[in-house]
């Protein structure tokens, strides 16, 4: 009976998430996800070169609203060697398409992180 409790809480918790995101961006965000599967021969300093570069584009690049990234931590092991993770939030499409894929900053981005990655996926959506 505990348990039930605890499932009704953790629901009532997350549709509270939902609706402040909602009031905060009734027309939804939209999620730029990069997975990153680095070459074996590129050095840790390398990579964490490209890391801090990542980063910085939040500073660099006005329509980046919000930016968060992490190393897979999966026990699934169906990552097929992607052990980066980088989520880049929009307010539009527009703003991902207009200004962030050919502003400057982005463009030298892609440069310094090209020679470094085997792999590379990326999938965008809007945030419901």
């Amino acid at each position: 009976m505990k348990s039930k409790y605890l499932i009704v809480a953790a629901l009532f918790l997350i549709n509270l998430q939902v609706e402040a995101q909602k009031k905060n961006n009734p027309h939804g965000m939209y999620k730029h996800v990069v997975l990153f599967k680095f070459k074996e021969t590129s050095s840790k300093a390398s990579v964490d070169s490209i890391i801090s570069a990542f980063i910085l584009l939040k500073d660099q690049i006005p329509v980046i609203k919000g930016f968060e990234w992490g190393l897979n931590d999966s026990p699934e092991h169906v990552d097929q060697g992607i052990t980066h993770c980088f989520a880049v939030t929009f307010a539009s499409t527009s703003d991902r398409d207009n200004v962030y894929q050919d502003h400057p900053a982005h463009v030298q981005f892609k440069k310094l992180v090209g020679p470094h990655v085997e792999k590379v996926v990326v999938v965008d959506y809007k945030v419901e």
